[in-house]
Order: C-alpha cells, then sequence, then structure tokens
C-alpha cells in the first residue's frame, strides 16, 4: 500500500468459531423476522432511537470514504402531509397505466395501490439522498464515486439498524421522487433515492403471502 495516515485496528473482535456459527445463525432468525408492512400505528418513537440508527447506516463503506448520502428524518405532521399527498398524485398515475401491466401484474399479490395513509401514521419518514458531489471546507465542489452503490449499502444498514431496534419498516420509491428534494429543503446537488417508513406495526398489519417466498441459498449464491 502506498504511505497514508493510519491506526491500528484496535476494536476488531475474533470469536471462536462455534460462537461465529450461533451469531450468524441468531442474526439470521433475527432477520427472518424483518417484514415490509403497510399499516403502522402512531406509537410514538424516541428521536434518539431514529438518530443511532442514523448513525449505524452513516458507518457504511463508501467511494473513496466520502460518505455521499443525507438522511432527512421527519416527524412533522405537516411534512408528512405534504409528501403524502404528493407521493399519491404520482402513485395514481403509475397504478393508472404509467407503469406498464407486465409491472401492475408482478405487483398484485403484494396488495399495493395508490392509497398511502402510513406516510401520515407512522411516526417517522427518513427521506435519504445521494448526493452527485461533495463540497470542500472552501466551498468547491468535489466528486463522489459509487454514488449509487455506497448510498444503496447505507439503506440496507439503515433498515437493519432500524429492525434490530424493534421497528418496522417500509421502502417506498414513488417515481418521480424529485419532490422530496423540494419539501424537505435539499440543496440541487442531491437526489431523492429512497424513502423509508419506520415504526411500530398496526395491530392490523399484515404480511402478503408472495413476500414470504424468499430464494434458497442455491438460487442467491454460488461458491467456488
Amino acid at each position: 500500500m502506498q504511505p497514508h495516515d493510519h491506526s491500528p485496528l484496535s476494536d476488531f473482535i475474533e470469536y471462536p468459531e462455534e460462537q461465529m456459527l450461533s451469531r450468524s445463525e441468531d442474526f439470521l432468525k433475527t432477520m427472518q423476522r424483518r417484514h415490509s408492512i403497510r399499516h403502522f400505528s402512531d406509537k410514538h418513537v424516541d428521536k434518539a432511537v431514529i438518530e443511532n440508527c442514523i448513525l449505524t447506516a452513516g458507518t457504511a463503506p463508501s467511494g473513496a470514504n466520502h460518505q455521499p448520502w443525507h438522511f432527512a428524518a421527519i416527524q412533522s405532521p405537516e411534512v408528512k402531509q405534504q409528501i403524502r399527498e404528493q407521493a399519491e398524485a404520482h402513485e395514481r398515475g403509475f397504478y393508472n397505466g404509467r407503469a406498464g401491466q407486465q409491472w401492475l401484474d408482478d405487483l398484485k399479490p403484494l396488495g399495493t395501490d395508490a392509497s398511502k395513509p402510513y406516510l401520515e401514521t407512522a411516526p417517522w419518514l427518513i427521506a435519504v439522498f445521494s448526493q452527485k458531489f461533495g463540497e470542500t471546507e472552501t466551498g468547491e465542489k468535489s466528486q463522489n464515486y459509487y454514488v449509487h452503490e455506497s448510498v444503496g449499502i447505507a439503506v440496507g444498514m439503515l433498515i437493519t439498524s432500524l429492525h434490530n431496534a424493534g421497528l418496522a419498516t417500509l421502502t417506498h420509491t414513488p417515481k418521480p421522487m424529485n419532490f422530496l428534494t423540494e419539501v424537505c429543503q435539499r440543496p440541487d446537488n442531491e437526489r431523492a433515492y429512497m424513502l423509508i417508513i419506520a415504526g411500530y406495526p398496526a395491530d392490523n398489519a399484515t404480511i402478503p403471502a408472495h413476500a414470504m417466498q424468499k430464494k434458497s441459498l442455491s438460487e442467491i449464491a454460488s461458491f467456488l
């Protein structure tokens, strides 16, 4: 490696092989209880929980460690109402034909439609933005690298962290999503990437049978 400023790796924990296996099995079981739901309770969720989950997402690896993301955590009823109104307007166009019949047919087993009441009911919405470029301390543009991949990893870690904290989630990607940039008052160098709904499941929360069908290990992996 080229010379660079560095520190010794001092916080890595090496577990005995037996413990590694049990930890991996336990975590698999934990994540198998993660489900996307569409019926949320309005039960309060402490801001500190959301902050910790976002900080966890912020530890994700990124191109040149530029961390090209921003998380807008929304609990304001007024802002959530704006997001719901605009999201549903776009979704009506989507479900009325813009998506194409094949896409709509593929969504039928999930039971989704243009109505998104959870955007107001859930205590937290987290709008994730990718940053096409950053700024130096002097205000000059700085290039970001592997932005889509970096933000994707951070989003996965955010969803995992929210689940680990005891919250249910849903990913929402209205098309187009540029209204989120305006509603969340984000700068021009940022592009809306995803909206994550987070909170407790409502008493009547359900899981579509189709969503329970996960591919087997042989279908998703190969070992060479």
